[in-house]
């Protein structure tokens, strides 16, 4: 179900509600639960390329809550032109993760960071001006390509939480398995049977049974809440001052262009499922937040920032689509950030935990997918061929992650990505097999 309309008598439109103080807050608890992983996972990955110390990696991770915290207010809130004002959330993307460890590697550790500052500076730098051009770019997405892509974000996220089923292994433990089919089992039974607010929040209510159950199963690691510092916050350039070399801002150029082929995408899906459309002026604003986050971030120890696909999901499948909801989330996010203690509360759920939850949440966005391919009509041939090439396309480098392995890094930047790899596809046959067919808009 969507929000499509005001509420009645109030004229206020359901994103622009503000909700009680108690849901705003289990709301953004639970959008934070539901993105957690996600967010801390890049630094994690990054640190350990560039050799830092145990406290140090805990500094990097917590600018990274910190700063998708402060990009996620920004783009709910709003300031002047910055900001969707939709209930998107921000954070690290994992879009970056692969060129800044190239980066690490020419550039040797010690001065890895400060060159990927200073490429996501200018990168963010960048986006800020490209944001009134791309937004322009809405009128090649009608419904035909938006389902396509939304339905890929869907598709390409089931993946992880499959993985977190697994956790990261090859196969899955039975032990793995049990706790994925009981979180999967109570949330859809606590969507079904519980009423109102409390039927929203089933996604972490699921997630409290699961690990409840996990704990006396020995499943529940307590080490990242005894060692997690009460107090951390990395202070302005803690990990160098950016520097500036041409070839690395040229690789980060392109990888924001793909952040913002995401975001885009992100933001079309979002407008659908909120029953408010993304307009070229909402979709400019918002990539204009992910700049200046992008560009902020990297004065506390951040990276690229760009809109999170799983909660998305979460907005279809809670229908809690109030902005404020989520920028709650926000801060909550820079309260962990600067106070990592918390954020080992939330590390205390297992990945599969988040694995069977990821299931129903991920599903969500692939479904919210099909119904917007459905506005476009299926009796023109071409319309079947545009959807089915780029699924297929889409789908290359989730079923084969290493395909591209020895294409030029450009290639590799946007192929790598099912969603910017079907989404470049859908445009392309769009504007040739489309041109002049109504039914694809």
């Amino acid at each position: 179900m969507t929000a499509t309309t005001t509420e009645p008598g109030t004229g206020v439109h359901p994103v622009d509600r503000k909700p009680p103080a108690l849901q705003l807050i289990v709301g953004g608890v639970q959008h934070v639960a539901a993105m957690y992983a996600g967010v801390v996972a890049p630094p994690l990955i990054i640190g350990a390329a560039v050799g830092l110390s145990p406290g140090q990696l805990s500094l990097l991770i917590s600018a990274s809550l910190f700063t998708a915290g402060l990009a996620t207010l920004l783009q709910t809130l709003g300031v002047w032109r910055f900001g969707a004002r939709l209930p998107l959330v921000n954070g690290v993307t994992f879009a970056t993760v692969a060129p800044v460890l190239s980066i690490a590697a020419q550039h040797g550790p010690a001065d890895a960071l400060g060159v990927v500052y200073g490429a996501t500076l200018i990168g963010g730098a960048l986006v800020v001006l490209a944001a009134p051009f791309f937004s322009r770019l809405t009128r090649f997405f009608p419904p035909l390509v938006t389902g396509t892509v939304i339905t890929l974000i869907g598709v390409s996220l089931l993946p992880v939480a499959i993985k977190w089923i697994s956790a990261q292994q090859p196969t899955a433990e039975p032990s793995g398995l049990l706790l994925a089919g009981i979180t999967l089992l109570a949330v859809l039974a606590f969507t079904r049977f519980l009423p109102g607010f409390w039927g929203r929040i089933a996604l972490l209510l699921g997630l409290v049974v699961g690990t409840l159950v996990a704990w006396p199963l020995g499943e529940v690691d307590t080490s990242t809440l005894s060692q997690a510092p009460a107090f951390g916050i990395a202070t302005p350039f803690h990990f160098g001052a950016p520097a500036f070399d041409l070839a690395t801002i040229v690789s980060m150029a392109i990888v924001m262009l793909v952040v913002m082929a995401e975001s885009t995408a992100d933001l079309l899906a979002l407008g659908e499922i909120v029953g408010r459309p993304t307009t070229s002026r909402t979709l400019a604003d918002g990539l204009r937040a992910d700049g200046l986050a992008t560009a902020v971030s990297t004065i506390f120890g951040g990276f690229a920032c760009t809109a999170f696909a799983q909660n998305v999901g979460l907005v279809a499948l809670t229908r809690m689509v109030s902005r404020y909801v989520v920028a709650a989330s926000g801060a909550v996010l820079v309260v962990l950030g600067v106070f990592p203690v918390t954020g080992g509360i939330i590390a205390l759920v297992p990945q599969p935990v988040l694995g069977g939850a990821g299931l129903v949440l991920f599903g969500s966005v692939a479904v919210a997918g099909i119904r917007t391919l459905a506005k476009a009509s299926f009796d023109n041939p071409a319309n079947i061929t545009i959807v089915a090439a780029s699924l297929g396309v889409g789908l290359i480098p989730i079923a084969a992650p290493k395909f591209y392995e020895h294409f030029p890094s450009a290639v590799q930047t946007v192929m790598d990505s099912g969603i910017s790899a079907g989404c470049v596809v859908a445009v392309v046959l769009n504007l040739i097999f489309g041109r002049g067919n109504p039914r694809t808009r």
